[in-house]
C-alpha cells in the first residue's frame, strides 16, 4: 500500500499544469481527491498560491493534507469544501487525482463543466495500470476536449478543456429495490452505487437474527446506507448511527434514509472506523467491511474496523460481519471482539457473529 504523499503520478500533474497555476493565480485553483496533500501543498509551494479550494472523498486523505499543511506551514492556503458550487465556482485550473469509479468520475466531471470558468483547465492523472479508454469516454461528455499528456514513471495525465453546457443533474441517482422495500439514493462515489451488493443482500438475510433486543445500532461503512435503513425500518424502537470515511457515501446514506422516512431514526457521520464513538456505547454493529484499497487487496481497513467494534460494543454486543470466505477473518474478530460464529455462508461469503465478552477484548 502507497502511504506516500507524493508520487510519480502526482508530481507529473504538478509538472504539466505548471503553466496554467502559475497563470490561474489565487482563488481560481481547486484540487479533487489528493491522497495525502502532494497535490495541494506542491502546487501552493511552487507557485505561491493562496485561497485553493480542496475536495477529497476519504476523510484520511483530508486529515493527512491537514497533518502535512500543519508541518510546513502551509494551513491557511487553502480550505476544504463540498463538491459543487463552494469548490468549483469560477475556477480555472483543476487538479484531480483520477477515482477509479466511473460513477465518481462522472459526477465530479458534471460538477467541474457545470460550475468551474468557461475556460477552466482539467489535470486528472493516475498510474497507467488503473486508467481506462472509458475514463476518457467519460470526460467527452462533459467536455469539448480531451486529451492524454505524454506518459512518465508509468503515470498519465488527461488534460479537459471546454466544458459543455448541461442540462439536469445526472447525480445522485436513485434506485427501488421492491424485492427489500427499499429506495437507494447514491452519489456518484459510493460504493455499489444504487445496487444491493451480494454481500450485503446475504448479510441482510439474517437480519431477524442480530441481537432482538438492541436499542443502538451502528452501520460501520455504511456505504449507500442499505444497512441501516433496513434495520431501522424492520425496528421501530431501534436508533442507528451509519458511519462511513467517504464524503459520497455519507451523503448517500442520509439521502437514502430520509427517502424512507427513517432520518430521524438514523444518524450519519462521517468519521474513520468509528474513532469517535464513546466506548461500550452500542448494542449491535453491522459490517460489510472494504478490502480493497485502489486496485490492491488490503485487509488492514477491516481489521482496523474490528478493533474499534471491540471497543464501542457494549458487553454481551454483537457484530454481524459478512466477508469473502477466502480472507478468513474469523480468527482476528476472535480476538478483537469475542466468541466468533459462522452464521451462514454461501459459494463467496461468510456471515458471521461476534459477541462481546467481558474480558476477552484485546487492547
Amino acid at each position: 500500500m502507497n502511504l506516500y504523499a507524493v508520487d510519480a503520478a502526482d508530481r507529473l500533474m504538478l509538472d504539466v499544469a505548471a503553466d496554467s497555476l502559475a497563470a490561474a493565480g489565487d482563488n481560481r485553483v481547486a484540487v479533487i481527491d489528493d491522497g495525502y496533500g502532494g497535490l495541494t501543498l506542491g502546487a501552493i509551494a511552487a507557485h505561491d498560491l493562496h485561497g485553493v479550494r480542496v475536495h477529497q472523498d476519504l476523510l484520511t486523505g483530508e486529515l493527512a493534507l491537514a497533518n502535512n499543511a500543519r508541518i510546513v506551514g502551509l494551513t491557511d492556503r487553502f480550505s476544504t469544501r463540498e463538491l459543487g458550487a463552494a469548490l468549483l465556482s469560477d475556477v480555472r485550473v483543476v487538479l484531480w487525482r483520477l477515482p477509479r469509479a466511473l460513477s465518481g468520475l462522472a459526477e465530479t466531471a458534471e460538477a467541474i463543466a457545470r460550475y468551474a470558468a468557461p475556460e477552466v483547465e482539467v489535470f486528472a492523472g493516475g498510474r497507467d495500470k488503473y486508467l481506462t479508454p472509458a475514463m476518457n469516454e467519460v470526460l467527452a461528455e462533459y467536455f469539448g476536449s480531451v486529451r492524454a499528456s505524454r506518459g512518465r514513471q508509468k503515470s498519465r495525465v488527461l488534460l479537459a478543456a471546454d466544458p459543455k453546457t448541461l442540462g439536469e443533474h445526472r447525480f445522485p441517482v436513485r434506485n427501488r429495490l421492491d424485492d427489500r422495500d427499499l429506495e437507494v439514493v447514491a452519489h456518484g462515489a459510493a460504493f455499489s452505487g444504487p445496487r444491493l451488493d451480494i454481500g450485503t443482500r446475504f448479510l441482510l438475510d439474517h437480519l431477524k437474527r442480530m441481537k432482538p433486543d438492541a436499542r443502538d445500532a451502528i452501520d460501520l461503512g455504511c456505504g449507500t446506507g442499505i444497512l441501516a435503513v433496513a434495520l431501522a425500518k424492520a425496528r421501530p424502537g431501534i436508533k442507528v448511527t451509519a458511519t462511513d470515511q467517504s464524503a459520497a457515501a455519507v451523503a448517500s446514506t442520509r439521502a437514502t434514509a430520509a427517502a424512507n422516512g427513517v432520518a430521524d431514526r438514523v444518524t450519519v457521520l462521517r468519521d474513520d472506523a468509528m474513532s469517535s464513538a464513546p466506548d461500550n456505547s452500542a448494542d449491535l454493529v453491522l459490517c460489510n467491511p472494504p478490502f480493497h484499497v485502489g486496485a490492491a487487496v488490503h485487509t488492514g481497513s477491516a481489521i482496523k474496523m474490528f478493533q474499534q467494534t471491540g471497543r464501542v460494543l457494549r458487553p454481551g454486543g454483537e457484530l454481524w460481519t459478512v466477508y469473502n470466505t477466502h480472507l478468513n477473518y474469523r480468527g482476528v474478530m476472535e480476538r478483537m471482539v469475542g466468541k466468533t460464529d459462522v452464521m451462514g455462508r454461501n459459494r463467496k461469503f461468510t456471515v458471521t457473529r461476534s459477541v462481546r465478552g467481558l474480558h476477552d477484548v484485546e487492547q
